[in-house]
C-alpha cells in the first residue's frame, strides 16, 4: 500500500481562520492515524492578496497546536521548495506539457479579459484560441503576445469522482468552465498549482471545503490528461456561525489567535474544533492530540454543517483548566495576576481559589482586582435573605469579628477558621450571619472566588482589619 501523505496548503492572506485550522488538524490526523506523512505547503500564487507576516502566523499556529509537519518551507524535504511562488518554472513546464496533451490551450485574448477571469469566479468561455493552428500560435509567441494557458473542457459527457464524505459526485462537463491555469505573469492559479504540486509531492488524500465539490471534476480532468493517479478526496462541510450564516474572517469572526489572546488553551481549541464535523463513535468528548492520532478515522466525518458554539468552547476550556495541576494553572495565571495584584499576595493560594471558577484565563483580572483595591460597593450587599443578615446584625457581627480577629497573632487559614468558629459559637448565631458580612466587607462583591476565611488569609491582617472598618462605617451610616 502507498504511504499516506497529506498536505495543509494555506494561502498567506491573513490570520488563521477556524475552518482552516480544522482542515489542518484533519489532514494531520488522517496521515498520523495511518503512519503517514503530513506536509505544509504555502500557496502564495495570488500575490495581490498576500499579507506581510501571514506565513509567520501559519508557522506559529501549527507550532502552538502541536501539528508537526514532516516536510515544509522551514524544515525542507525531498519535494521542495514548499512555497508555490518559488516553483514558478515548474508550473510553466507542466502547462506547456498539458497543451501538448490537448488538456489545455494557449489563449491570446485581451489581457483585461484573461486577468479578470483568472482572479474572479470564472465563467463559461467559448474561445476561438482553442482552434488556433500551430503556425498562428508560433507567430503570436514570436511577437511576444501576452497569453494565458486555459483548461480544455469536454463539452459533452459527465465527470464523476468519489468523495469519502459525500460519496459519488457527478457533474455535467457542460457546466464546467474553461478556467485559466497559468496567468500571463507566469504564475499558476490555485486550480492548476495544487494539482501539479499534489502529484509531485505524492499526496494521497486531499482535504478541503465542500465549496470545492463542484470544481473537483476539473482537477480530475487535469489528472487524467497527464495520466496521473487521482488522490482520495475529503470535502468538509462549512463551520457555521448560525444555521444560516457561515463563520467568516471577512466579517470579523474570531481567529485562532483571537481565542489564544482571550486566554483559551490550544489543547481545548483543538479538541473542540475536531468535534465540529467528526464523531468518535463514543460519548467521549475529551481527546488529546496524541489520543486523536490513534483513534481518528474518516468514517466519523459528517456531511452536515457544524455550528460553532463559543459557549461550548468556553465550557470545554474551563474543563481543561480544571484538569491542570495547581502548579501549571498558576504558571498560566501569573501574567494575568501581574496586571492587577499590586500587594504581596501568595499567587498559588489565589490560584487554588480560582482554578475551579475560571473558564478562560482572561477572566482572571476582573475576578481578582478586588484583592488589589476594594471596590466602592453598595452596603445593600450585606443584606442576604438566605443568610438571614440585615444591616443591624451585620454591623454587630462585623464589630465582633474585628475584635476577635485583631488579637489573632498567627495569621493563617487554620487559626482564622478556629478564631471565627469560636466567635460564632460564643455569639450563638448561624455561620452565615458572621461569614457573609465578613466576606462582603473583604471583597466588596456580590460573589467572590473564596469565602471570608480564604480572603482574610490572602489579604493579611492589616488589610483585613482595614476593610472591616470600611464595612462597619458603611453599615453604621445605614443603621443610624
Amino acid at each position: 500500500m502507498k504511504e499516506v501523505r497529506t498536505r495543509f496548503a494555506p494561502s498567506p492572506t491573513g490570520y488563521m481562520h477556524i475552518g482552516n485550522l480544522r482542515t489542518a488538524i484533519y489532514e494531520y490526523l488522517i496521515a498520523k492515524s495511518q503512519g503517514g506523512k503530513f506536509l505544509l505547503r504555502i500557496e502564495d500564487t495570488d500575490q495581490a492578496r498576500f499579507v506581510e507576516g501571514a506565513i509567520e502566523v501559519i508557522l506559529k499556529t501549527l507550532d502552538i497546536v502541536g501539528l508537526k509537519y514532516d516536510e515544509g518551507p522551514d524544515v525542507g524535504g525531498p519535494f521542495g521548495p514548499y512555497v508555490q511562488s518559488q516553483r514558478k518554472s515548474i508550473y510553466k513546464d507542466y502547462a506547456d506539457k498539458l497543451v501538448e496533451l490537448k488538456g489545455a490551450y494557449y489563449c491570446f485574448c485581451s489581457k483585461e479579459k484573461n486577468d479578470s477571469e483568472s482572479t474572479a469566479v470564472p465563467v463559461k468561455h467559448d474561445c476561438r484560441c482553442k482552434d488556433l493552428s500551430a503556425l498562428e500560435i508560433s507567430e503570436n509567441f514570436k511577437h511576444n503576445k501576452p497569453y494565458v494557458v486555459r483548461q480544455r473542457i469536454p463539452h459533452e459527457g459527465t465527470t464523476t469522482f468519489h468523495d469519502l464524505v459525500y460519496g459519488a459526485v457527478t457533474v455535467e462537463n457542460s457546466e464546467l468552465d474553461e478556467g485559466v491555469l497559468l496567468k500571463s505573469d507566469g504564475l499558476p492559479t490555485y486550480n492548476f498549482a495544487n494539482v501539479v504540486d499534489d502529484h509531485l509531492m505524492e499526496i494521497t488524500h486531499v482535504v478541503r471545503g465542500s465549496e470545492y465539490l463542484s470544481s473537483t471534476p476539473k482537477y480530475n480532468l487535469l489528472y487524467t490528461s497527464f495520466g496521473w493517479d487521482i488522490p482520495e478526496y475529503i470535502h468538509l462541510p462549512p463551520i457555521m456561525k448560525t444555521a444560516e450564516k457561515k463563520l467568516s474572517k471577512r466579517e470579523g469572526d474570531a481567529s485562532f489567535e483571537d481565542f489564544i489572546a482571550k486566554g483559551y488553551l490550544p489543547e481545548a481549541i483543538v479538541n473542540y474544533i475536531v468535534l465540529l464535523g467528526w464523531n468518535p463513535g463514543t460519548n467521549e468528548e475529551f481527546f488529546s492530540l496524541r489520543e486523536l492520532e490513534k483513534c481518528f478515522s474518516t468514517e466519523g466525518l459528517s456531511k452536515s454543517p457544524a455550528i460553532f458554539d463559543v459557549n461550548k468552547l468556553k465550557w470545554m476550556n474551563g474543563e481543561y483548566l480544571r484538569r491542570l495541576s495547581l502548579e501549571d494553572f498558576n504558571s498560566l495565571a501569573l501574567p494575568y495576576y501581574q496586571e492587577v495584584l499590586g500587594r504581596e499576595i501568595d499567587s498559588k493560594k489565589v490560584s487554588a481559589l480560582l482554578q475551579k471558577r475560571t473558564e478562560i484565563l482572561s477572566e482572571i483580572p476582573e475576578k481578582v482586582e478586588f484583592l488589589h483595591s476594594l471596590p466602592d460597593y453598595d452596603s445593600a450587599l450585606f443584606v442576604h435573605k438566605k443568610m438571614k443578615t440585615d444591616y443591624v446584625n451585620s454591623l454587630s457581627n462585623l464589630k465582633a469579628a474585628k475584635e476577635a480577629m485583631s488579637v489573632l497573632e498567627t495569621w493563617d487559614l487554620a487559626n482564622i477558621e478556629e478564631n471565627l468558629a469560636n466567635l460564632i459559637s460564643k455569639l450563638g448565631v448561624k455561620n452565615g450571619q458572621v461569614l457573609w458580612p465578613l466576606r462582603t466587607a473583604l471583597s466588596g462583591l456580590e460573589s467572590s472566588p473564596g469565602g471570608a476565611l480564604e480572603l482574610a488569609e490572602l489579604l493579611g491582617k492589616t488589610e483585613t482589619l482595614r476593610r472591616i472598618d470600611v464595612g462597619i462605617n458603611k453599615l453604621a451610616n445605614k443603621v443610624d
